[in-house]
């Protein structure tokens, strides 16, 4: 079968065409370039040059797909949700004029509110033009990724310190992008699930940044605590790093809309869990790098 891969070197889908080189297939990847690709995987791959920005670009590398895993990459609009919303348009392009038989979307918790939730609302917009196709698609609305305290890494090394806008007790799912990519590679090779579907992916267990801070202090072999900030104070650091004004909002009502009591559309169930402790990851990860 023919399976297209969008951002194969980014966290979840490096490991999505991992596991479908392993399972025997050798999927079409759409990269800007394809040096990037370790040469292992290059060897194993159909690497094609695409922006996923270019809707006949996507069109013509997904000819012929059978399924489809399908990322909004981040796009440097001054809008986030118009960025988003845009390259979801091309891939909701590509199902209808491909007729493509089934597609995966790396969507995210929260998506399901449809406005209020920052850069989230243009997963929420594209889950709605990939919807709007009739074809079959699975939107894997992932909980907060693990790799993201890679953002924090200065304040880690430098004051052992993990800040948040959230309350330190308010409590979110936690998951590891690789975990991601293993439902998405096993949703990608079934043939057995059709029409549109909604699955979370929620990591072991809900954390607060308390018990996130406790967890990776224990990893890391040296003491880190949970720091609350303001909104305003985290406004003022993404436009002290350059960021334009739809852009912080972006990121500032990412947080907001947790705070509302918020209960995801897909709960906690044997299917959303998935393995990878937060522990096991920053051992792994965090450590070398501190």
């Amino acid at each position: 079968m023919k399976i297209v891969v969008s951002t194969p070197t980014g966290q979840v889908g490096s490991r999505v065409v991992q596991l479908l080189v392993q399972a025997g297939v050798r999927p079409t990847v759409l990269v800007r370039d394809p040096g990037r690709l370790p040469a292992p995987v290059r060897e194993r791959v159909d690497a094609v040059t695409c922006d996923q920005g270019d809707g006949d670009a996507v069109v013509r590398a997904t000819r012929g797909a059978e399924a489809l895993f399908w990322v909004d990459p981040p796009t440097g609009d001054e809008d986030p949700v118009e960025g988003y919303a845009r390259m979801g348009a091309n891939a909701a392009r590509a199902m209808r004029e491909n007729a493509i038989t089934r597609t995966v979307f790396l969507s995210s918790g929260g998506a399901e509110l449809r406005s209020g939730a920052g850069e989230i609302d243009g997963l929420a917009r594209t889950e709605e033009l990939l919807d709007a196709t009739g074809r079959t698609v699975l939107h894997l609305r992932a909980g907060y990724f693990f790799s993201n305290l890679l953002g924090d890494l200065d304040a880690l090394r430098n004051e052992g310190v993990l800040r948040t806008p959230l309350p330190l007790d308010h409590r979110m799912p936690w998951v590891d992008p690789r975990d991601i990519g293993d439902i998405a590679a096993a949703r990608l090779l079934s043939t057995g699930w059709s029409g549109r579907q909604v699955q979370a992916v929620q990591g072991p267990e809900d954390l607060s940044f308390a018990e996130v801070a406790a967890i990776v202090s224990q990893a890391v072999a040296r003491p880190v605590r949970a720091e609350r900030i303001t909104q305003d104070e985290l406004r003022s650091a993404l436009r002290a790093a350059g960021l334009g004004d739809k852009q912080v909002e972006g990121i500032v009502g990412m947080t907001g809309w947790m705070l509302a009591g918020f209960v995801p559309e897909d709960t906690r169930t044997v299917l959303t869990t998935t393995p990878t402790p937060l522990a096991a990851w920053a051992h792994a990860h965090l450590a070398p790098l501190l």
